[in-house]
């Protein structure tokens, strides 16, 4: 039975983790959150490997948020995922750690990459500025796995979720992404009888999203069977405008107000998709449809939150 560390297991994918490998079963998981050890300090991370002896870790702690924190934090973002990211690929090659996933987001890529963006991309250009602190930093696991496994054979995969939404994501309107904030101010709306709600930008701009689950159900696959070279997309290859996707999200909770767009803030990148041409290759899939993964977190958010969050 193989001991397998589940870090940041208490976070949005780490949930949806948790849940898969309990279906795969046959392994001891050992979820990890902050409250165990704190894996910023070095000290901490030898200390949990001499403690749990894994077998396997799936690295998925970091500090991640929205655009507006990343603009307000973008030295925290930086230093709280570069150190994460060192001190446990380290100390996996150093403690005889079998193999190591790790996952990066999307937004390491280029801001200029075209769509769908290919996982050749990666190093021809510099991501996106708002959240390029979290996105450099995230993007150190490319080299962190190369150099790694060429001085200290440490086996490591690295995989790149697209933009994930659904159940146990973070509602916080400081940090959370699109759909989550989304939901929230939709919802807020509904319930106080507003008529009208406004969201930033045009809305024209379309998007590559994800539902975790599927992710989450891959993440065993990757970390036990994989054997290619270089990091897998693992996102649904299709897009989505803002605009439609506020749509949708309306549609849901049954809100019949104006939804209003206020173009003098930025659109950002007009087209991001990813391109899941290698994850095909494999055989693989991330197959929830938008509609059904979205119908699903509307309906945890209810149930969870059926009065709201105070704006």
């Amino acid at each position: 039975m193989a001991r397998i560390v589940v870090t940041g297991a208490s976070g949005f994918l780490g949930h949806h983790v948790l849940e898969a490998f309990g279906k795969v079963g046959g392994h001891e998981i050992l979820p990890l959150s902050r409250r165990e050890y704190d894996l910023t300090r070095e000290d901490a991370v030898g200390s949990m490997f001499a403690d749990l002896r894994p077998d396997y870790v799936v690295h998925l702690a970091g500090l991640s948020g929205g655009i507006q924190s990343n603009r307000i934090r973008p030295a925290d973002y930086f230093h709280e995922n570069i150190l994460l990211l060192t001190h446990m690929f380290h100390h996996a090659a150093r403690n005889g750690v079998r193999r190591l996933l790790v996952p990066m987001g999307g937004c390491s890529y280029p801001a200029t990459a075209p769509s769908p963006i290919r996982e050749e991309e990666m190093w021809n250009g510099y991501p996106q500025g708002e959240s390029a602190g979290y996105s450099v930093a995230k993007k150190m696991s490319l080299v962190l796995s190369e150099v790694y496994r060429k001085q200290d054979g440490l086996e490591s995969v690295v995989v790149i979720p697209g933009n994930l939404y659904g159940e146990h994501d973070n509602y916080s309107l400081a940090d959370s992404h699109v759909i989550p904030a989304m939901i929230r101010k939709i919802h807020a709306a509904k319930t106080r009888g507003e008529r009208k709600l406004a969201f930033w930008g045009t809305g024209a701009p379309r998007r590559d999203f994800v539902y975790v689950g599927d992710v989450a159900a891959l993440i065993p696959y990757f970390l036990f069977d994989y054997r290619g070279d270089g990091p897998v997309n693992l996102s649904s290859g299709t897009s989505i405008s803002i605009r439609d996707l506020a749509g949708k999200i309306a549609s849901i909770f049954g809100y019949g107000g104006e939804i209003e767009w206020d173009a003098s803030y930025p659109d950002g990148q007009m087209v991001k998709i990813f391109s899941v041409e290698r994850l095909r290759n494999l055989g693989k899939s991330c197959p929830t449809p938008i509609d059904e993964g979205l119908r699903k977190t509307v309906a945890w958010y209810e149930e969870n939150y059926p009065g709201g969050i105070r704006l």
